[in-house]
């Protein structure tokens, strides 16, 4: 039997009660959750959320932000996220601007909830201008937390319902529970993603077709990229056979190169059984933390290879 796979470590930051950091732990409590609680970070060491995080058996972490520039108190904060080997980060009513450089430094792994159906309503007060609106409908979004407040790719919404007679009061408190619903399902989907076929399929498929004259066809019953109407140079195997991987399986310059990339790194290539002895490497992709530029220089050099010579010298 294989064995389970160790669940992602998520630091969790916050700035008063925590309700939603309460949501996440609390579903990160189920046998089958994808990730755990590894820190709570406040940036007011005053904040409600801290004593129940400690409570609840979870390290935590407090510096007030005052007196601290934002780039300074933001590394304060990353040293203690690493520390910690987290591999996302959630904003949980987390009320700090953050520095560009601390959102880089977690791109695509960092995520906020907001109060609001994004795009619409950036900022605070979104509860109040959805009802000046004359909206009928509100809700909550959870996204990727990029430099521009509230920008980044929406992930996962759920709809409330705007009823006759509320309040800015009112809708806060039930929209609030539909934010604690969202929440930690996002969040496991987000921390899963790299090993959700149809996720990396997706991103295969942007590397492969950004190649000039690219195309997706449908090969052996795996997705497949071939120059146009001629020969491949990439191909997507998802358990294909039964043999249990998920990989991206490139074109070599021949047996020896292909032996030499197994032989330096067997956790990340392997043979794929059925191509035979074409020099055809298989790259997995379902081990988590992949290294898409490699995935990348993998995927040019296996069309270079392929290229007819009025492709070949174009510039990739």
């Amino acid at each position: 039997m294989a064995e389970p796979r160790p669940r992602a470590r998520v630091g969790v930051l916050i700035s008063g009660r925590g309700s939603n950091m309460a949501a996440l732990l609390y579903a990160s409590r189920a046998a089958d959750c994808p990730y755990e609680i590894a820190i709570v970070i406040a940036n007011d060491p005053d904040a409600p959320g801290l004593a129940l995080a400690a409570a609840e058996g979870v390290p935590t972490f407090a510096q007030s932000h005052k007196g601290l520039k934002r780039a300074e108190f933001d590394a304060i904060v990353d040293v203690r996220l690493r520390a910690a080997e987290v591999s996302h980060v959630a904003l949980a009513g987390y009320m700090r601007l953050l520095s560009e450089g601390f959102v880089n430094g977690w791109a695509g792994r960092m995520i906020n909830i907001h109060p609001s159906l994004l795009p619409r309503y950036k900022g605070l007060d979104t509860h109040q201008r959805a009802l000046d609106a004359g909206d009928t409908v509100a809700g909550c979004s959870v996204h990727l937390v990029t430099a521009e407040l509230d920008d980044g790719p929406v992930l996962g919404q759920t709809r409330v319902a705007i009823v006759p007679g509320d309040t800015a009061a009112t809708l806060a408190a039930r929209t609030l529970i539909a934010e604690h619903q969202l929440y930690p399902r996002v969040l496991a989907e987000l921390v899963t993603r790299e090993r959700n076929p149809d996720y990396l399929l997706g991103l295969v498929r942007k590397h492969a077709l950004a190649l000039p004259a690219s195309e997706e066809t449908l090969s052996h019953g795996m997705p497949a990229f071939r120059i146009e109407g001629g020969k491949m140079f990439g191909y997507f195997t998802q358990d294909h056979h039964g043999d249990g991987e998920i990989a991206l399986i490139v074109k070599t310059s021949g047996a020896d190169e292909q032996a030499m990339l197994i032989d330096a790194d067997p956790d990340l290539y392997y043979r794929p059984a059925y191509f035979g002895p074409s020099g055809w490497v298989a790259i997995r992709l379902d081990g988590g933390d992949i290294d898409w530029e490699l995935v990348d220089e993998r995927l040019r050099n296996s069309w270079r290879l392929v290229a007819p010579r009025k492709l070949a010298d174009l510039p990739i």
